[in-house]
Order: structure tokens, then C-alpha cells, then sequence
């Protein structure tokens, strides 16, 4: 583990990494921390954060440059042990080891630019009646250190060094990851580059540690201690309440960032069925098998009219659905869940299965494809729950008022999708605000695994799809989650911030008195 600058051998129990592909074990073993190694980062996070957060934003955006070179440097040696970790192949983490890099890159772009910390002014009005106006200036500041979680899934992207640690620390704010034990080598490789960059940098110590827990308690005392101030997670819906209500029980409350369970439904509409039904049947099962079908965005329902256009969808799908290989999924205990909660759902009254792919063994996943009418899954709302793998239900409507009502009955989704034709514009007016309320996303003619990481990205939506439909874990803005704003009021020009000083010394865009601009 990696404590502030230290390298520091858990005690608090031990595991180890296993190959999935092969079920073996990986050396070397890993230990959990303890109580008093968990205290020592948190008291590292706060001694760093005041001098960490005022760092010149300059200074800031080299820091997260120098990390992402650093985990371009592994090479090798880092994706050879993730592919040994997880079974995904090479090319998915190479992939994500530059999807990563490019995401701290943007996050340095970010901070240098500086709009995040949102300056705004308004300048005293001494002789305003029937009282003044004070002098009252805001800018946004970092709440405090943040703990991390890693994703099982997502070993680099949504790890030690992703998304929610780089919006973080461009935020200002230190982090303490607490790393998957699905992949502790790639998490340690990955944590010793952070931990070389705040040494390079000249940044305190405290601004990253890097932690294990051989059980849920590590993560439970992280959240539970008073020193964190918000926390980012990425995982079951089950983890994600229960650091929720730990969270909400502190003397303290925090905020909890968790992105949780959404089974991304998709909306075929007739036309679009008519006018290219196989090739939406190609690339949904391309979706679906992606990774195992182990992304957040798996599209795991599949909403349409019943018609001719839905049955010649129905057999191409399956088509594609029988060809479909067994792949790896990424630890034991997801197989398991995965198999036993197919099975539940194969055996749910109501429920036929329409094609199922080649069978699988060991660790591997098969593809299913499940069939249901519309009155059933409005009378059993576990027939709307995420299924964490290859499957999906496709569900018949009889008319657009049943589509319609299954839609307003869906819980909060990260993402909803429809595919349309010109003659579909009607029916997809129709559908749009309750997309609008279920979703963060709305996407029209694709399917929703692929996350693109930019300024206009949101990965979020209402419970259960996050805990806060109000940020994104993925794009710039998800930057917000670690920031909140403070006035300024009266305050003597040699105490203000350089964000809100006359002049602008920083350059940055301002509100001032109302107006935008460089002023």
C-alpha cells in the first residue's frame, strides 16, 4: 500500500490476486490495512489539504500531466499484469490506459483555464437606499480530502488514477483510493505512478494515498472518518446505500458520489425496425457483449411495439445471440451472481428465453436474450432490475400508451436510447420528457456502452443510477462534485484570493456586477 510517500505492507489480514481465465492464484499476496495505517492517511490527506489546495493552477495541471505520463510509462509491465488481473484483453487496456491519461490531460486543461472556481463579484454600493450593498465576492474551493473507491470493471478508467480521482485533485482536494482487490497489481503499479508525481512535483506528501481491505470494513472506517469530506464510488448498488447511510450517520453527513446500477433501456421504434431492423440487431449484441457485458452501460432492456418489424428483429437478434462466444468475466463472485440471477430470471413466470449464446465454463458468461410482455414487467419491477452481465429482456408493447407507461414506470437510469426513423418523430416527441426525468443521458440511433470523456458528457441520472442526479462521474463537470462555494464579504483586498482580486491577476472569466468577461 502506499501511505503519503511510504510503501507499507498491510497486516490487517491478506489476499491475492486471481486469474480468472485460469482461476489460479497471482503472486504476491496482498495485506489489508490496519486501523492505525488508515488513521495515518487521513491525517496525511488534512495536513496536506490547505497547502495543496491554494497550489498554483499552473502547478496543479503539471502535477496531473506528470501522473498520466507516469502511467504511459508502465508499458508493458502494467498491461501484462491486467490482463493476468481481469482476462480482458490486450487491446481493451491499452485502450483504457489512454483513456485514462487523456482524462487527467483534460483535467489539467481544466485547471489551467481555471472556470471551474467560478469567480463572481459584485462591487459595494455605498450609496444604494434604503441600505448599501456590500462588497461581496464568491469563488468555488475544494471541499476537503475525498476517498475513492476502485471499480472491479474498470481497472484503470474508473480506478486508482481515474476519473474520480483526477476530478479531485484537480479540484484541489487530496484522495485516498481504497483499491479493488480484483486487480491489487495494476492498482499498485498504478498508485506508485501517482505517488512519483507528487514526490516530482514538490506537492505535500498527504495529497495520495493508496490503501487495501481484505473485507468491507476498510471501506466502511474510510468513509466513517471525520477527515474525509466526500467520497467517489463506482459499484453495486448495494455498496453504494450502504456507504450512503454510513455517510448520512456521521456527526458530519457527507456527500456520496455513487454510480450504482441502471439497465439502460432502448427504445426500438417501429420505423427504425423497419428500415435497418438487422443492423440494429448487430450492433446491440456488440453491446451487449462488450466486455463480458460488464459496463455500467450494458443495454439490458429493450422496449418496443410488437409488429412484423419486431418479430424479424427478434429473429435476428437471436441470431446474433447464438453466435455468440463465452467470454471471461472478471472474478469469480460476478460469475456467480451473474448465473444464479439468470437463472432467477429465466425461471420468472411470464419470461421466455428467445437465445442463449455458447455455452459457458469456468468463469465465462453466456449471452442470453429474454423475452417478456409489457403487463409483466409492470407487475414484477424485479424484471427491471440489473442484471451484471451478457443479458437482456426485450419486452413486447401492444400500443404507445403501454410503451409509455412502462417508460414513466422505469427507476433513474444512466442512460436511455432510441432508435427512430423520420416516420418514429411523433412517437419519440412523445417519449423525450420521460427520458428527460429518468435519465442523464438521451441518445438517439446507438446504443450506450462508450462513454465519451469530454465537456458536454454526463454520466449520471436519479436513484438508483447515481446518489446525486445533479453531477457526472465522467467529463469535465464532474469536477462540481468536489467543490463548493464561499462568499467573500468585505473582505480587505490583501486577504482576497487572487481568483477575486481587482485586476484580475489570474485572467480568468468573471461575473462582475452581472456582466461576464475578463474583467
Amino acid at each position: 500500500m502506499l501511505i503519503g510517500q511510504e510503501r507499507v505492507a498491510g497486516t490487517a489480514g491478506s489476499f491475492q490476486a486471481m486469474d480468472p481465465a485460469s482461476g489460479t492464484g497471482l503472486a504476491p499476496p496482498f495485506g489489508g490495512a490496519t486501523p492505525q495505517m488508515l488513521h495515518r492517511a487521513c491525517v496525511l490527506a488534512e495536513e496536506s489539504f490547505d497547502t495543496y489546495r491554494e497550489t498554483a493552477l499552473a502547478t496543479r495541471g503539471a502535477f496531473l500531466e506528470t501522473i498520466a505520463g507516469n502511467i504511459l510509462d508502465l508499458g508493458d509491465a502494467l498491461t501484462e499484469r491486467g490482463v493476468a488481473e481481469t482476462g480482458l484483453p490486450r487491446a481493451r487496456l491499452e485502450g483504457e490506459r489512454q483513456r485514462t491519461a487523456d482524462q487527467l490531460r483534460l483535467f489539467a486543461q481544466v485547471v489551467r483555464e481555471g472556470s471551474f472556481i467560478e469567480p463572481r463579484l459584485e462591487t459595494l454600493l455605498s450609496s444604494r437606499r434604503p441600505l448599501p450593498r456590500p462588497d461581496l465576492r464568491l469563488r468555488h474551493v475544494p471541499v476537503g480530502p475525498v476517498a475513492v473507491f476502485g471499480a472491479s470493471n474498470f481497472p484503470l478508467a474508473f480506478s486508482v488514477a481515474g476519473g474520480d480521482t483526477a476530478s479531485a485533485l484537480a479540484a484541489g482536494c487530496p484522495v485516498i483510493v481504497k483499491a479493488h482487490n480484483a486487480h491489487p497489481g495494476v492498482s499498485e503499479l498504478v498508485g506508485t505512478a501517482v505517488q512519483r508525481a507528487v514526490r516530482d512535483c514538490g506537492l505535500p506528501e498527504g495529497v495520495f494515498s493508496m490503501l487495501f481491505g481484505v473485507d468491507t470494513a476498510l471501506g466502511a472506517a474510510l468513509v466513517a472518518d471525520p477527515r474525509i469530506k466526500a467520497v467517489g464510488f463506482t459499484g453495486s448498488r448495494v455498496g453504494g446505500t450502504a456507504l450512503m447511510r454510513i455517510a448520512a450517520e456521521r456527526s458530519e453527513p457527507i456527500s456520496i458520489h455513487a454510480e450504482m446500477s441502471s439497465v439502460n433501456p432502448v427504445f426500438l421504434l417501429p420505423g427504425a425496425l423497419a428500415a435497418r431492423g438487422a443492423a440494429i440487431a448487430k450492433a446491440f449484441l456488440a453491446s451487449l457483449n462488450l466486455g463480458a457485458g460488464q459496463f455500467c452501460t450494458n443495454p439490458g432492456l429493450l422496449i418496443a411495439l410488437e409488429g412484423p418489424q419486431l418479430e424479424a428483429f427478434i429473429s435476428a437478434a437471436a441470431a446474433e445471440v447464438r453466435g455468440s462466444a463465452a467470454a471471461t468475466m472478471l472474478v469469480s463472485h460476478i460469475h456467480r451472481a451473474y448465473e444464479a440471477g439468470l437463472s432467477q430470471l429465466c425461471a420468472m413466470a411470464g419470461v421466455t428465453v428467445a437465445a442463449r449464446g455458447e455455452r459457458a465454463s469456468g468463469c465465462k458468461s453466456q449471452t442470453a436474450l429474454l423475452i417478456a410482455h409489457a403487463e409483466t414487467v409492470l407487475a414484477d419491477k424485479r424484471l427491471q432490475e440489473e442484471l451484471f452481465g451478457p443479458a437482456s429482456l426485450l419486452v413486447r408493447c401492444r400500443d404507445m400508451a403501454q410503451l409509455r407507461e412502462l417508460a414513466e414506470s422505469l427507476e433513474g437510469q444512466l442512460t436511455a436510447a432510441v432508435h427512430m426513423e423520420a416516420a418514429d418523430l411523433g412517437m419519440a416527441r412523445q417519449l423525450l420528457p420521460v427520458l428527460e426525468r429518468k435519465a442523464g443521458r438521451v441518445l438517439f440511433n446507438g446504443f450506450p456502452t462508450g462513454v465519451e470523456v469530454s465537456h458536454a458528457m454526463v454520466h449520471g441520472g436519479p436513484y438508483p443510477a447515481t446518489s446525486d442526479p445533479r453531477f457526472t462521474s465522467v467529463g469535465t463537470l464532474a469536477i462540481r462534485r468536489f467543490l463548493r462555494p464561499v462568499c467573500y464579504q468585505d473582505t480587505p483586498p490583501e486577504l482576497l484570493p487572487q481568483s477575486l482580486q481587482d485586476g484580475n491577476p489570474l485572467g480568468l472569466w468573471r461575473v462582475k456586477d452581472g456582466r461576464p468577461g475578463l474583467s
